[in-house]
């Protein structure tokens, strides 16, 4: 088992570094305390990398994580999923919100890539796309959905409110996720791409946060909204025996993503606590047992192994995905665990270096506080140990909730 990063892609590592060290970092606390507003600093950012994926067989980015890329490939692979997964990490040790604000790199963009067919993916190339699933009376339980889409014609007709659409007011459209018809259950939830201007969708508010505040968290109407026919992702029918397996195969590719983004997080508080520890006169020797080290020095090894573990969970999940391996489990796992480690090392690296982790003159507590949306979207921390359990066990949502 070869545990080293891919040597094609290191370079996108490397790079991905330096953006998160001098492009993200230096302007974490601008739009930290300027809520609500635009990054325009990240247009140039986007540029690059939409030229970036112009002229790469293996294109990086949201857009990048699919099942579908190895579809014709034989043997082993390191694919899109890996990629993606590798510069989110790298970004998020610069700064989780602007990541999530960047264009062109929503969930939207990764629900296009996993279940848009060929020529939906070439209508949308270039799309800002954010994701749309929640509602006020369906959070954790995606199978309660109550937006409507009812065919008309050419058109489907969009009748329904979202809630905590991340770039719901700046993306250019919005992935929402709809019945066809509430009577057959979860079979008939479909998604689809709604533009931004489409009359019938109007966003009606914009969230104020407890972190990531660089990127708009917003809540969204649909009146009558008509949208083509052609904008329903992937197979129109409805299989009642399969479910809605289709749209749930977004998650397989953008939940160990969001777990990236986890271990991104905490390895940056990681990183500064150590530094600031050595300041203050740890000496830091794997070779010490722990009874033998200070508490701090104790915690922090614990805290990297913790911290390894999450980071192994989330890249074999997207491994399995490169090589369309079945990951649902995988991917929970990953989620699961690297967004509850990232909220204990974010808040315990706040405490081990005092003062200094609770003032603003430090990120360490942006960090602590960016950190617990991790833990939340794309699936709470509680809805992940129960998938994995039903995984485990054998059973359906219904026999086991």
């Amino acid at each position: 088992m070869n545990l080293e990063i891919p040597q094609k892609f290191r370079a996108l590592g490397n790079q991905a570094q330096q953006v998160a060290a001098q492009y993200f970092r230096p302007l974490s606390r601008k739009y930290d305390k300027a809520e609500h507003v635009y990054p325009r600093e990240l247009d140039l950012l986007a540029a690059l990398l939409d030229g970036m994926n112009a002229g790469s067989p293996e294109s990086i980015g949201a857009g990048s994580a699919s099942k579908r890329c190895a579809a014709t490939e034989a043997g082993v692979r390191n694919g899109g999923n890996l990629s993606a997964l590798l510069g989110v990490m790298e970004l998020c040790w610069g700064d989780v919100g602007l990541l999530l604000a960047m264009p062109r790199q929503g969930l939207g963009n990764a629900a296009i890539a996993a279940v848009a067919n060929e020529e939906q993916l070439e209508r949308f190339k270039g799309t800002w796309a954010a994701m749309a699933i929640t509602e006020p009376g369906c959070g954790s339980d995606s199978a309660a959905i109550r937006t409507t889409a009812i065919k008309d014609g050419e058109h489907y007709v969009l009748n329904g409110e979202k809630i905590f659409v991340t770039s719901g007011a700046r993306a250019d459209a919005v992935v929402v996720w709809a019945t066809l018809d509430r009577g057959l259950g979860r079979a008939a939830i479909k998604s689809f791409v709604v533009e931004k201007g489409t009359p019938g969708m109007t966003v009606t508010r914009l969230e104020k946060k407890l972190g990531i505040k660089a990127s708009d968290t917003a809540s969204i109407s649909f009146n009558d909204c008509r949208v083509p026919a052609t904008n329903l992702l992937g197979d129109a029918e409805v299989e009642v025996q399969k479910g809605f397996a289709g749209v749930m195969e977004t998650f397989d590719n953008t939940r160990p993503l969001v777990a990236g983004m986890a271990v991104g997080v905490a390895k940056a508080a990681l990183d500064r606590t150590r530094e600031l520890l050595e300041k203050a006169g740890c000496k830091f020797d794997y070779r010490n047992p722990l009874l033998a080290v200070r508490h701090a020095e104790a915690t922090l090894y614990r805290l990297e192994a913790e911290w390894e573990a999450a980071r192994l969970l989330t890249l074999k999940a997207a491994w399995m995905a490169d090589n369309r391996l079945p990951n649902s489990r995988e991917a929970s796992i990953a989620k699961a665990k690297a967004g509850r480690v990232a909220n204990e090392i974010t808040l315990k690296c706040v405490e081990l270096v005092g003062a200094l982790g609770y003032g603003e003159d430090e990120l360490l507590e942006k960090w602590a506080r960016d950190s617990k949306i991790l833990d939340i979207f794309e699936g709470t921390q509680q809805i992940q140990l129960l998938i994995v359990a039903r995984r485990l066990l054998g059973k359906s949502s219904s026999e086991l909730k």
